[in-house]
C-alpha cells in the first residue's frame, strides 16, 4: 500500500495546477492567434504556360504560313465531352477554374465564385462565365485542323492538358472572338505575357501553323510583355 497524500497538501496543490493548466491554455490560445491563418489553397488554373525561353523556342518551330480553309462549322469540333461521370468538359473547367466551387449531382455548380483573367471581372454566377477555347476553333480550322480527322478534333476542342480552356466572362469572350494576338489582346496587359506563352504553347502541342502578322504580334509579346 502507497503513503496516503495528506488532504491538506491536495487541497494546496490542487488549485496551483488548476491556475497554471489554465495559464498554459491561455498561452496556446494566444500563440495560436498570432500564427498567421492557413491559406486558402490558390485557386487553380489552366496548365501553366512554357517559360519564356520554351516559348520563343516554340514558336520558333512553328510553320508560319498565311491562313485557309474555307467550310469550318462549330459542329466539327465536337466539344464538352464526358470527362468524368456526370461532369462535361465545361463543368470541369469551371469547377477546376473557379474559387470555393460546390456542384450538385449533375456536377453543374452550386455555389463559387470566378475570377476572369481577361478583363479582371469576379462573378459568382457561373452562367455569365464561358469557357474559352484559347485557340478559337475557327482559328484552328485555318491553321490546319481542317484536315484533321474529326476524333482529333474533338480532343482539341476538350483539350484539358495544355492552357487551351479558359475560364473567363461571357463578355471578355465574345470580344475575342476567333481573333489571334495580332488582332485582339486582354484588356488586362498584366496577363499578355502569360497569353502569348500559352498560346503558342498550344498551336506547339497541335501541330498548327501561324500567319505572318500573328508570328510578329506574338514575337512582340514576348519582347515587351514578358
Amino acid at each position: 500500500m502507497g503513503s496516503e497524500v495528506p488532504r491538506s497538501t491536495l487541497e494546496t496543490f490542487m488549485p496551483t495546477a488548476v491556475r497554471r493548466i489554465t495559464g498554459l491554455l491561455a498561452a496556446a490560445v494566444t500563440s495560436l492567434a498570432l500564427l498567421p491563418a492557413f491559406a486558402a489553397p490558390a485557386q487553380a488554373a489552366p496548365p501553366p504556360p512554357p517559360s519564356l525561353s520554351e516559348a520563343r523556342s516554340q514558336l520558333g518551330s512553328l510553320t508560319v504560313e498565311s491562313e485557309s480553309g474555307s467550310g469550318y462549322d462549330r459542329d466539327l469540333f465536337p466539344h464538352w465531352s464526358t470527362v468524368e461521370g456526370s461532369c462535361n468538359t465545361r463543368e470541369w473547367v469551371l469547377r477546376r477554374d473557379g474559387d470555393n466551387v460546390q456542384v450538385g449531382s449533375d456536377c453543374y455548380p452550386t455555389s463559387g465564385s470566378w475570377y476572369s483573367v481577361y478583363d479582371g471581372v469576379t462573378t459568382s454566377v457561373p452562367s455569365e462565365i464561358s469557357i474559352d477555347h484559347f485557340v478559337p476553333l475557327a482559328e484552328a480550322w485555318r491553321s490546319g485542323a481542317n484536315s484533321w480527322s474529326t476524333s482529333r478534333r474533338e480532343q482539341f476542342a476538350n483539350d484539358l492538358d495544355s492552357p487551351q480552356l479558359w475560364a473567363v466572362t461571357g463578355s471578355s469572350n465574345s470580344s475575342k472572338g476567333d481573333r489571334d494576338p495580332a488582332e485582339w489582346l486582354p484588356t488586362r496587359t498584366s496577363i499578355h505575357c502569360d497569353y502569348a506563352k500559352s498560346w503558342i504553347n498550344v498551336k506547339y502541342v497541335w501541330e498548327l501553323s501561324v500567319d505572318s502578322a500573328e508570328q510578329a504580334a506574338l514575337e512582340d509579346l514576348l519582347d515587351s510583355a514578358c
